[in-house]
């Protein structure tokens, strides 16, 4: 194990697990409660890191892309990553903070916190409407998850 067997580092295996885009808690809380770590604990220690991102995602996102779409073989990825927010955004849009939250609460494949900080960015949703609700959803999906994850536990 690359973070090692104690309780530390299964804890920092866990945060930075669902710092990772896509993996994000759907990864990472059934990661840290099959490394022994308690459900509450990897919950609280995943949702935690899951939001560690968020806010330089909302803030430095646009400037990153102005970047990387000086990169050539990068240019087509980055519109076709916008081009999905706002796809995904849709809902968002017609529901803004309610569905800001949905669209990071239902833990499904590219939905997620990463999505919902990408969405919110591309409907200028302002950081102060945007983190709370994210956070909200962070939260609604990590107990999903945890709820998942203790329930297939269990039956094992």
């Amino acid at each position: 194990m690359i973070f090692g067997e104690s309780v530390l580092g299964k804890l920092a295996m866990t945060f930075v697990m669902a710092m990772v885009p896509v993996v994000e808690l759907r990864g990472a809380i059934p990661l840290g409660v099959a490394a022994g770590l308690p459900p509450a604990v990897a919950a609280v220690t995943a949702m935690i890191g899951n939001m560690v991102p968020v806010p330089f995602i909302l803030l430095l996102i646009r400037k990153i892309f102005r970047l990387l779409r000086k990169i050539s073989w990068l240019g087509p990825k980055i519109d076709a990553l916008e081009k999905r927010a706002h796809l995904k955004g849709r809902k968002v849009k017609k529901y803004r903070t309610l569905g800001l939250v949905l669209l990071v609460a239902i833990p499904l494949p590219g939905t997620g916190a990463w999505t919902g900080a990408l969405v919110a960015d591309v409907l200028d949703i302002r950081m102060k409407t945007a983190l709370p609700a994210i956070a909200v959803g962070v939260v609604i999906a990590g107990c999903v998850i945890t709820a998942l994850t203790c329930g297939v536990v269990s039956l094992l």
